[in-house]
């Protein structure tokens, strides 16, 4: 009897196990189903269009910074020394043209001077005539003996010595004459006047600075560049600027500095340019080097995080992975990318803030755009 009491008892043990067994296979089912049915259930994180990077043609730019200064200044001053100015005829900003009045000196000494000169220029001319007269006189008897071989020599050396005088006495009259014409000063070349310096009544020395012409009303732009950049740019290149007050002007490149600065290691570039600027304006331009081929995604689908661009991959399971890409020039909506993608790869276009690595999201076709009405 109690062999078959544990008999018994073992067997309803192992039945209960069996029993406890198949309890934990369907609750491992149930478990598997469930989570082959957890995906279908899992909502899109966002509803998104898709892009993929194309090849275009971007420009090649060359950007720097420079000074805007004039192309030449001509620094023009009193050429006779103590004169008083009597007259200004120019102030600054000034368009004058070559030639061109632009301040007077007061004369009245050195017409006095040029009347002096006069005078003493006739009166070596009639000294002159009178030598000239007893040499030839001299020469007429000669040979007849009534004047002794030095009389003669005296009167012919006298002649040459009136006539030397008189010489003097005209070199003199154009110097004064040339002071006179220098209480006119006149413009060396066109141009603007850039400064101005003189007063009226002011008794100046000679060389003393009174104006300051920008020749030609020319200015140029002087950007500096890298050493390892000068070569790229030639002269002839054009060259779009941009002014403080964001008006953008055309140049071209007059010449390419024949040094490098040994403290900086930056070259300057010399461009010529007109219009809203002027000189000592800062200004901000961009070489144009040409254009090539490169691959390029609108900029929309770029998300700039920590610092760093990144787009957001679409995979087959609709799963986006977020890419770091290196990008390049930018051209309207268009970023150059230089690593990161591929061409086939698909991109989310827009919206890619709002996703994080792994997100669900459900694809959409991008809208057509709308047709304009016809015009009528």
């Amino acid at each position: 009897m109690n062999r078959f009491q544990t008999q018994t008892r073992t067997l309803g043990l192992l039945l209960a196990a069996l029993a406890m067994a198949g309890l934990g296979l369907l609750a491992a089912r149930s478990n598997a189903a469930g989570n082959e049915a957890a995906p279908a259930g899992v909502k899109p994180a966002l509803t998104v269009t898709l892009t993929q990077a194309k090849t275009s043609v971007l420009p090649l730019k060359l950007s720097a910074n420079g000074n805007v200064v004039a192309w030449q200044e001509a620094i023009i001053g009193a050429e006779v020394n103590g004169l008083r100015v009597q007259e200004l005829s120019a102030g600054i900003g000034d368009q004058v043209q070559k030639g061109q009045l632009l301040a007077t000196f007061a004369a009245e000494g050195v017409q006095a001077d040029v009347a002096l000169a006069r005078a003493a220029l006739m009166e070596a001319t009639a000294a002159a005539a009178d030598a000239a007269a007893n040499a030839t006189r001299a020469r007429a008897v000669q040979s007849s003996g009534a004047l002794s071989a030095q009389q003669i020599d005296q009167l012919l050396t006298a002649e040459l010595m009136a006539k030397a005088r008189v010489a003097s006495a005209q070199a003199q009259l154009d110097a004064q004459q040339l002071r006179l014409s220098h209480t006119r000063l006149l413009a060396p070349d066109s141009g603007i006047v850039s400064a101005r310096s003189a007063s009226v009544g002011a008794v100046l020395g000679a060389g003393v600075e009174m104006f300051r012409l920008i020749r030609q009303g020319r200015l140029e732009w002087r950007a500096e560049v890298t050493a390892t950049e000068l070569g790229r740019i030639k002269a002839g290149t054009p060259v779009l600027m941009t002014a403080p007050d964001g008006t953008q002007v055309r140049g071209r490149v007059r010449m390419v500095a024949p040094t490098v600065d040994a403290q900086t290691r930056n070259g300057l570039i010399y461009v010529d340019i007109s219009g809203a600027f002027k000189p000592g304006m800062f200004a901000r331009g961009e070489f144009e080097l040409g254009s090539n081929s490169a691959m390029s995604v609108v900029q929309t689908a770029l998300v700039v995080r920590d610092g760093f661009n990144y787009v957001f991959r679409v995979g087959a399971d609709k799963r986006v992975a977020q890419v770091k890409v290196q990008t390049g020039r930018l051209l309207g909506d268009q970023v150059e990318i230089l690593s990161g993608i591929k061409p086939e790869d698909k991109l989310v276009a827009t919206g890619g803030g709002f996703l994080s690595d792994g997100d669900l999201v459900r694809v959409v076709e991008a809208a057509a755009p709308a047709a304009k009405p016809a015009s009528k």
